[in-house]
């Protein structure tokens, strides 16, 4: 579809749900109405991610510049009152979330759960990064095979392929520790790499009626070939949102922020899964949703 056709179908399934949640819980009980809806500002969030644009000032730049036509009232406003207004909308992001996905058919029975770092600053300044103070801690990044100052978020995917379960912790709370979190409600089966073997997690999960499923911390003993394949698909999540919605870039300098941040690129992540099914196509194949 085209960009102009993407950005109406998502502001469709945003005005859809906004409405009934804003009749169960309304945000606004006095004062006036903003010059933006609430539904207009998400689904600049939610395209503005998309297209690879993570900062508020980049967000509010392209559609008062390329879409005004869309949104008129964006010219009437100041790009500070568009941040403020997004920031505010933290919780209806959450709940947002929460009825989109009741519309997508996920099995709830397998569930794949993985982390990755998320960097505050360089390792050179985080001695006096003030960013975070007493949230953010040192942990070691797996894949580049080096220390980094920040977050950890760890990941709850179901299949096919969408976000059910997020958490942030700093970066030395390890996945085994932050588990039983994040897996909260969780039922099933629950696969996992090396990083959460652990007897003592899965006799927890037991208790819990789940069936950790992780291989041997070493590779002397090899893992079935169908589950391999399986938990690869929180693989192919992660390097979405790190590559096309810079997970990894942190433009917040307080947890605020960061979290309502973090909230719209799962939403905006959710969204674009939901328009693939609605397509018939792949879940995840995302470079479908724009026509080249």
């Amino acid at each position: 579809m085209l960009l102009e056709d993407f950005i109406i179908a998502v502001f469709c399934i945003i005005d859809e749900e906004m409405k009934l949640i804003e009749e169960q819980s309304p945000l606004r009980k006095r004062g006036p109405e903003p010059s933006l809806s609430d539904s207009e500002v998400l689904t600049m969030e939610v395209v503005g991610e998309f297209l690879g644009l993570s900062q508020d000032k980049a967000i509010f730049s392209y559609f008062r510049t390329h879409f005004a036509h869309f949104f008129p009232n964006i010219l009437k406003i100041h790009r500070t009152t568009f941040a403020r207004q997004a920031a505010n909308l933290w919780a209806y992001k959450w709940k947002l979330w929460w009825k989109i996905l009741g519309r997508i058919q996920a099995d709830w029975m397998i569930s794949i759960v993985d982390s990755f770092p998320i960097p505050v600053c360089k390792l050179a300044r985080a001695h006096r990064c003030r960013r975070f103070t007493g949230q953010a801690s040192y942990g070691y990044d797996e894949m580049a095979r080096q220390i980094f100052y920040g977050f950890r978020a760890h990941l709850r995917v179901c299949w096919p392929g969408v976000i059910t379960g997020i958490g942030l912790a700093p970066a030395n709370v390890s996945d085994i520790a932050f588990a039983p979190c994040l897996l909260e409600g969780a039922e099933g089966y629950v696969l996992g790499d090396r990083g959460y073997w652990s007897p003592s997690l899965f006799n927890d999960m037991l208790k819990r009626e789940i069936s950790f499923l992780a291989p041997f911390r070493f590779r002397s003993r090899p893992w079935p070939e169908v589950l391999v394949r399986i938990r690869r698909r929180i693989e192919t999540v992660i390097s979405q949102l790190v590559g096309r919605f810079n997970f990894r870039q942190v433009w917040a300098r307080d947890l605020w922020h960061f979290i309502s941040r973090v909230i719209r690129k799962v939403l905006g992540h959710t969204i674009c899964v939901l328009l693939c099914l609605e397509m018939g196509d792949s879940p995840l194949r995302f470079e479908s949703l724009l026509s080249p």
